[in-house]
C-alpha cells in the first residue's frame, strides 16, 4: 500500500514538473485566462462541459467563477452544462447523448461566449459536437485534454494538453490548471479593488 501511494504521488509530480518546465504550455494557460478575462469584460459568459470526472471538473470550475476562488468579489457568468438533469435526460431521450451538450450550446451560447470542453481522451463525441456547434455560433472554443488530441485541435481555438495518457492524472492536472486560470482571472479583474478573502474592498 505504501508503494502505491508513493508511486501515485511520484507520477503526478513528474507530470507537474513537465508542465512547469514547458514554456509553450505555460503560455497557453496564460492565453486561456486572458481570453476569459476579455470575454467577461465584454459581458460574455463561459460554458463548461465534460463527462464523468470531467463533468465534476466542469461544475467545480464554473462554481469557482460564479462564487469565488480567493477574492470576495462580484460573480462572473459561468455555467456548467452538466447540471440540469431535465435537459440532460430530455436531450438524450429525444435526440441522442451525442447532442447532450450541443443542444444546450445552441440554446445558451452567443457570439463571443466561451465553451470549455473537457475530455481526457480528446475523443468524446458529445464534447466534440458541442465545440463544433459553438464555432458555428461564433463562440471561442477551449479544450482541456491529454497528450494526444488531434480531434480537439481541429475544433478548438485553444487546447490545453496535459502531458500524460493516464486519465486520473490528466484530471488532476486539469483541476490544477483550472484553478490557476481562475486565480489569474480574479487577480486581473478584481485584484486592484479587493483584498483576498476579505469581505470589503481595499481602502484607498
Amino acid at each position: 500500500m505504501h508503494h502505491l501511494i508513493q508511486d501515485e504521488i511520484q507520477k503526478l509530480s513528474s507530470i507537474l514538473i513537465k508542465i512547469q518546465q514547458d514554456a509553450v504550455l505555460l503560455k497557453k494557460i496564460e492565453t486561456i485566462a486572458d481570453v476569459c478575462i476579455e470575454a467577461f469584460q465584454r459581458g460574455k459568459k463561459v460554458l463548461f462541459a465534460g463527462n464523468g470526472g470531467s463533468a465534476a471538473d466542469a461544475q467545480h470550475l464554473a462554481a469557482e467563477l460564479v462564487v469565488r476562488l480567493r477574492y470576495h468579489r462580484p460573480g462572473l457568468a459561468a455555467i456548467a452544462l452538466t447540471t440540469d438533469t431535465s435537459a440532460l435526460t430530455a436531450i438524450s431521450n429525444d435526440y441522442a447523448f451525442e447532442n447532450v451538450f450541443s443542444r444546450q450550446v445552441e440554446s445558451l451560447g452567443q457570439a463571443g461566449d466561451i465553451l470549455v470542453g473537457i475530455s481526457t481522451s480528446g475523443k468524446s463525441p458529445n464534447i466534440l459536437r458541442a465545440l463544433e456547434i459553438a464555432r458555428t455560433r461564433e463562440m471561442i472554443t477551449i479544450g482541456f485534454t491529454g497528450k494526444q488530441a488531434p480531434m480537439m485541435d481541429e475544433c478548438c481555438d485553444h487546447v490545453l494538453n496535459v502531458p500524460s495518457d493516464e486519465t486520473p492524472k490528466i484530471q488532476e492536472c486539469h483541476i490544477m490548471v483550472g484553478h490557476i486560470v481562475c486565480a489569474i482571472i480574479e487577480d486581473k479583474l478584481f485584484g486592484a479593488q479587493y483584498d483576498p478573502l476579505q469581505q470589503t474592498a481595499k481602502v484607498s
